[in-house]
């Protein structure tokens, strides 16, 4: 039976992560984050992923009650009007939909390799900062068979909101490992010594970079590797860049330097699943 409550404020402790939405840190220090729009709640409704508490107006109960129903987890309903979410969201076409997840215990790089069959695709993320970016990256390792996203310590949380949004609930099926989180020695490790991890593992680190002095299409993404993406602002760190085999460029005219890093990702992420030829992309 499901726990159905009609609200007309935030004011509530319980309802306080719906409340502080513009304030993000909030969430992260609590393990939690917010969905928000009708496909990004319904991915995660239909994922593993643990659902708190979720918020609909009358109109998209029903669509919703068969996915909660199904939850191995109660979830709390609050039921609230349009005009009045759409005054905390801040724009008019807000969908009327919004739900807090639990963010997943931290997956250490060892479980990743252990579990990632041969050959690997793996990405990192140095020092992105901008959380729409870093959801599109999300949402095209996702689309690109990345077996894992390495978040490096200087980037932003992928559980971000609009992060997960601009995702469109990619997250919800693709491994993370932010590093520099955790206790002990995880939360001292940083992205340059996770990437010479992997190259001793055999697995090749590739830098997507303007000014790699190889192409693209010259690069080998058969064999293991990670393809690290940086910031469209200061780009990859020297540390990072350092910590990598080679980097790699995509061919442009000289007028354009760069491209949005989730542009870039898509074309990398999809010639290495052509070298691989897999075929049903």
């Amino acid at each position: 039976m499901l726990r159905i409550q009609k609200i007309s404020s935030f004011d509530a402790p319980e309802l306080r992560p719906y409340a502080t939405m513009r304030r993000p840190v909030e969430h992260e220090v609590q393990g939690i984050f917010v969905a928000e729009g009708e496909k990004v709640v319904r991915r995660l409704l239909e994922s593993h992923f643990t659902v708190v508490s979720a918020v609909f107006t009358e109109k998209h109960l029903e669509e919703f009650r068969p996915l909660i129903e199904a939850r191995p987890e109660p979830v709390v309903i609050y039921l609230a009007d349009k005009k009045w979410l759409e005054t905390l969201t801040g724009f008019s076409m807000f969908q009327g939909v919004l739900a807090v997840g639990k963010i997943p215990a931290h997956v250490s790089l060892e479980d990743i390799l252990r579990h990632s069959p041969k050959p690997r695709l793996l990405a990192a993320v140095d020092g992105l900062t901008n959380s729409e970016n870093l959801g599109a990256l999300v949402r095209n390792c996702a689309a690109f068979r990345v077996q894992a996203l390495l978040v490096g310590e200087t980037s932003s949380s992928p559980f971000l909101r609009r992060a997960v949004r601009n995702s469109m609930g990619a997250i919800f099926q693709l491994p993370v490992v932010e590093i520099g989180k955790g206790t002990g020695d995880v939360a001292r490790t940083t992205l340059a010594q996770t990437l010479r991890l992997l190259r001793e593992r055999n697995v090749r680190c590739v830098a997507a970079h303007p000014r790699g002095t190889k192409h693209l299409s010259r690069a080998d993404f058969i064999q293991d590797c990670c393809i690290v993406f940086g910031s469209e602002g200061d780009g990859i760190s020297p540390e990072v860049l350092e910590s990598c085999d080679e980097l790699v460029s995509i061919p442009m005219p000289d007028k354009i330097d760069s491209l949005n890093v989730g542009a870039a990702a898509a074309v990398f992420l999809y010639e290495a699943n052509r070298q691989r030829k897999n075929t049903a992309l």
